[in-house]
């Protein structure tokens, strides 16, 4: 068998279940991410793509030559029936499910398994570790957004020392910026510069942080503006009482709550800046989508900002939980040419973070996996 790229054949499995899904159309919708990695690897010259997701009936339907299958068990002989050169599973956290898979699948089939998520879950689950370190030979490679996020994996011996980790967003955005006059009178977004939050107001996000750097930043941005767009509110209280005490942000600070997916794209377009003060993010889909709309990331340094920014050469990071940090980083962005600014994002979230871009990697890593196995295949034989 050949290891090139043309004519590979792919099936993306997703055994998650969500019973508030009922409608296959109503999944695909908010599962996009197996659409667009679908549609990357057709565009990125893959053969036959198919999907085999869980689901509660048994249903089929093809979108753009993609066959999606729908099974309420049984997953692993569907996904053997289409023969596919790779498996793609979804999520670390099936060992047992991509266990079975390989011992269904042809043996000169690979697996790969991507993570989606940056190694928390592993300490609230000691029945995946178990599993996992069990199962984990079942997989040809991992794949993660950014290298820190599989030493936790490794550390729990869900990953054998000498298994691969490539690296890989698991999506990208669809969004289009739109002319920033249609955006900010669309969003309602002013100032300048003016700056967008969009993240849950949690611990995690840290928004107290950043409003406690936007505040520092008062005198020498006193035209800036922060607007935050939150769709669930755990430090709502926390947030409002911040604003309250603080002549400086009181009138500054728009909380403009949830707003939907389709309307985000003028509020990312109208924006200058975008500031969000994460611990720790799996994907990082908020940031995403502002670098594909020309916001300019001043985000927190963590491993897949890191990747997402080109190890900070658009925009700036700044240290999680330092308000200070965060404030020189809002200062020193703000001061830029940010027409430059966008159009070198704009270069780079086409480059590195489309979805053009993330077929190809993709395409590049399973033709590498699949010649390792091939390589191991023939030197037992």
């Amino acid at each position: 068998m050949k290891t090139g790229q043309a004519g590979l054949s792919v099936v993306q499995v997703n055994y998650a279940y969500d019973n508030g899904l009922t409608d296959p159309d109503e999944l695909l919708a908010r599962y996009y991410t197996l659409t667009g990695w679908s549609d990357a690897l057709t565009g990125a010259g893959a053969g036959r793509v198919a999907v085999v997701q869980r689901f509660h009936r048994d249903a089929q339907m093809v979108r753009n030559g993609v066959a999606y299958i729908f099974r309420r068990a049984g997953m692993a002989a569907a996904v053997a029936g289409r023969r596919p050169a790779v498996a793609h599973v979804n999520g670390l956290i099936f060992p047992l499910q991509t266990w079975r898979l390989r011992r269904t699948l042809d043996p000169a089939a690979a697996i790969v398994v991507q993570s989606h998520a940056d190694g928390g879950a592993i300490g609230r689950a000691p029945r995946l570790r178990v599993l996992g370190r069990a199962a984990r030979h079942a997989a040809d490679a991992f794949l993660f957004a950014a290298d820190e996020h599989a030493a936790a994996w490794r550390q729990a011996g869900l990953i054998a020392d000498d298994q691969p980790v490539y690296c890989v967003m698991p999506a990208s955005s669809t969004l289009q910026p739109i002319p920033r006059d249609t955006a900010r009178g669309e969003s309602g977004l002013r100032g300048v510069p003016a700056i967008l939050w969009v993240g849950r107001l949690n611990a995690n996000k840290d928004p107290l942080t950043v409003l406690d750097a936007f505040e520092r930043c008062a005198a020498d941005l006193p035209d800036a503006t922060l607007t935050m767009v939150y769709g669930t509110g755990e430090l709502l209280n926390a947030v409002r009482a911040r604003l309250d005490r603080s002549p400086a942000l009181r009138g500054r600070v728009r909380l403009a709550g949830a707003i939907p997916h389709d309307r985000l794209a003028a509020f990312y377009s109208a924006a200058d800046l975008f500031i969000v003060g994460s611990a720790h993010e799996g994907s990082g889909y908020s940031l995403m989508e502002a670098c594909a709309c020309g916001a300019v990331p001043v985000v927190t340094d963590i491993p897949t900002f890191r990747t997402l920014t080109g190890g900070g050469s658009c925009g700036a990071l700044w240290t999680r939980g330092d308000p200070e940090s965060c404030a020189r980083a809002l200062l020193e962005v703000a001061r830029r040419d940010l027409d430059g600014e966008r159009a070198r994002l704009a270069a780079h979230f086409d480059r590195e973070l489309s979805w053009a871009a993330v077929g190809r990697r993709a395409m590049d890593i399973y033709t590498h996996v699949l010649g390792a196995r091939y390589s191991a295949l023939g030197a037992r034989r």
